[in-house]
């Protein structure tokens, strides 16, 4: 299993430093790393600078940013669709159930002033985001991987399209391995991009149903036997005292949710997955074999699987050339 784990760990890095992964070349060769070199060379720095001079300050945004960017990528590729507020009556992406609790709208709009400023009309807001949940990670103690960049942004976003396409924490295997395929995405990325659940918290009743109400019978006698009772019965008592509780947060990696680390992994094994998604990883052999293989290695072998996973999924159905659009502010469509 190390020999495995350390041939698999020197061909990701392999492929997400040198950028010249076949999936890369197949799924995103449209984008290429430093796009911006001759347009607006600053770019990715003034990025990453705003990032860590701020998240080390409000630590949580960089779950929501890496959460924002992985919703926006499920609904119409990765356009910065997420970002658009609702026109004329229609609900946007926002709007959505799965979006209602994203936050760091506000923290995008900072950075994209500043590159508006130095570079008008040349950095989409879908790079922004991409660029921005990278570097985010790494200020949490994450990896750092090369960002393909030359996303356009889309013009539309429509609420039901992220009630139907972005994952639901209530998904079982099945239904989870088949909306990341409908990606392009497969079984090891559901793996690993699963893992940034590792610096998440979650709202109490997008799981409350695995701690009152599991079979239907309803009470606290009615969790899901799936879930460490020991660790459900002190949910119950100190977190989510109701089964209508929607406003009270856990976290998902207790003890180092700020801490980009194996701790979702080794709490996983434990049954302490707070979401049934989170234990149906361990329902698929494949899976559970992957999330066995680092939850006991070095952090190093799943940050480089992370990385090279959201390489992957920052390239789904990406806009580029004359598609799309270079929005002036995020929130709205240009004119």
């Amino acid at each position: 299993m190390a020999a495995v784990a350390a041939v698999v760990a020197m061909v990701v890095l392999a492929a997400v430093v040198g950028g010249a992964s076949a999936a890369s070349e197949e799924e995103g060769w449209k984008l290429r790393q430093g796009f911006y070199e001759q347009s607006c060379p600053q770019a990715e720095q003034i990025v990453r600078h705003f990032v860590e001079q701020h998240v080390p300050r409000a630590p949580s945004v960089a779950a929501t940013l890496l959460r924002t960017h992985f919703h926006d990528c499920f609904v119409r590729g990765c356009d910065a669709s997420v970002l658009l507020n609702g026109t004329d009556g229609a609900e946007a992406e926002k709007d959505a159930a799965p979006n209602l609790t994203l936050r760091g709208f506000a923290f995008l709009d900072r950075v994209k002033a500043l590159l508006e400023h130095d570079c008008p009309g040349v950095v989409s807001c879908a790079d922004v985001l991409a660029l921005a949940a990278r570097d985010a990670i790494g200020v949490l103690g994450g990896p750092f991987w090369r960002v393909p960049t030359g996303r356009r942004d889309g013009l539309v976003s429509v609420k039901q399209e992220a009630l139907d396409q972005v994952p639901a924490p209530t998904m079982n295997f099945t239904d989870l391995l088949a909306s990341f395929q409908s990606k392009g995405l497969e079984l090891p990325d559901l793996v690993w991009l699963s893992g940034a659940h590792t610096i998440g918290i979650a709202h109490c009743d997008s799981f409350s149903e695995r701690l009152y109400n599991f079979t239907g019978r309803g009470g606290a006698g009615d969790a899901d036997p799936s879930l460490d009772p020991v660790y459900a019965a002190n949910l119950r008592r100190t977190k989510c005292a109701t089964p209508t509780d929607n406003t009270t947060i856990v976290e998902m990696d207790p003890g180092s949710f700020l801490t980009f680390d194996l701790g979702y992994y080794r709490g996983l094994l434990k049954r302490r997955g707070l979401f049934q998604s989170d234990h149906a990883l361990l329902t698929d052999a494949a899976a559970r074999a992957d999330v066995e293989s680092v939850a006991g290695g070095p952090p190093e072998v799943f940050f480089q699987l992370f990385a090279r996973s959201m390489v992957r999924m920052g390239m789904v159905d990406v806009k580029t050339g004359g598609e799309g659009e270079i929005r002036r502010h995020c929130a709205v469509v240009n004119g």
